[in-house]
């Protein structure tokens, strides 16, 4: 097998810690052959720490030099976009961080230059290689829920406001907790009614907590500068009446510091997804029934291989350039409809 020359442009957390580790694991697919940063001293620390053979500041050289085959994008939002617009140009395949972009028109761009060029661009949103979600396919298909008619998925933080980084910066990030961590399950949540469009969205946002300050989980922030919302609520219909249920925060007065999960709904029975628990009728009663023997397991290197499997052509599970623009589009709905 010809090995596929991949590079990392971002020399960020994201890249150091979960694509890097998880490429070089699947050495026997994939080379990775340069990191990409604005400031090469920093992609050239990263270069040395993972003995990966060039550095550079620039794409540009990067292209020239080295001609990828793919380049996994791990800058912040606001550069997806251009990023992937470029690598796509060069022939690249694209493993692009979440969310897909800015805006829905971006995303739609970005999705119509791939399938246009014959190319794969897939996003990172990992929760679809958990156990529990493999399992919920399985539960579906087996004709265990029924018609699948409403979820609610949320992934809601206490006091968890980034104190680093470019979190709370608009113009960068494009918006705040639904852009960060509302994003995973509400793809969790489309694929689950196998990504449909909708009819309506209604959708809130709030930011009391963000610029009043006070105490952080996460490291501070500064009030004064913070751009972003810090929770979204969202109510989503589709035409065949199926309905999703979203909230997001980085800050919310609950009592979990982190709460992560989706609660589906179907006509024969219900999930609820961390920790997998099936609810429904059991010999005439009703019943749950618990999964406690799930094993764990490294849901990037899952990720990133299902990616390299898109790549090659074979069925895969990443979330598609498609799928991508239908769920910014949602993004930018809720967005929409909280400003009126």
């Amino acid at each position: 097998m010809t090995l596929l020359k991949a590079a990392i442009i971002g020399g960020g957390n994201i890249a150091d810690n979960n694509h890097i580790p998880a490429l070089k694991q699947l050495s026997e697919q994939v080379e990775i052959v340069a990191v990409c940063s604005r400031d090469l001293n920093k992609s050239r620390a990263l270069a040395d720490k993972h003995a990966i053979a060039h550095a550079f500041a620039d794409t540009a050289e990067l292209y020239r030099q080295c001609a990828p085959d793919l380049v996994v994008i791990c800058t912040p939002n606001y550069l997806h976009y251009p990023q992937t617009m470029e690598a796509l140009e060069q022939g690249c395949h694209v493993f692009c961080e979440k969310p897909p972009a800015l805006a829905a028109q971006n995303a739609r761009d970005m999705a119509n230059l791939a399938t246009s060029k014959g190319l794969t661009l897939a996003y990172n949103f990992q929760l679809r290689q958990t156990s529990e979600w493999a399992l919920l396919m399985r539960c579906k298909t087996d004709g265990l829920l029924g018609s699948i008619y409403h979820i609610k998925a949320h992934f809601l933080r206490r006091r968890g406001i980034p104190g680093w980084g470019y979190f709370t910066n608009k113009a960068m990030q494009g918006g705040g907790a639904l852009m960060d961590l509302g994003v995973h399950v509400l793809d969790l949540a489309l694929c689950a009614l196998d990504y449909p469009t909708p009819d309506q969205v209604l959708g809130n946002t709030y930011d009391f907590i963000g610029k009043a300050g006070g105490k952080g989980l996460m490291g501070s922030w500064n009030p004064a500068t913070f751009e972003v919302e810090d929770a979204s609520t969202a109510y989503i219909t589709f035409p065949n009446k199926a309905s999703i249920m979203l909230s997001a925060s980085f800050a919310l007065n609950t009592q979990s510091d982190k709460d992560r999960n989706l609660e589906i709904f179907g006509s024969k029975g219900g999930v609820k997804l961390f920790p997998f628990t099936l609810h429904t009728e059991l010999a005439g009663e009703l019943a749950d029934v618990q999964f406690p023997y799930l094993e764990e397991t490294d849901i990037q290197l899952k990720n990133t291989a299902a990616f390299l499997d898109a790549c090659q052509g074979k069925p895969s599970t990443v979330c598609t350039g498609e799928q991508g623009a239908i769920l910014q589009e949602i993004i930018e709905r809720i967005y929409q409809s909280a400003e009126r």
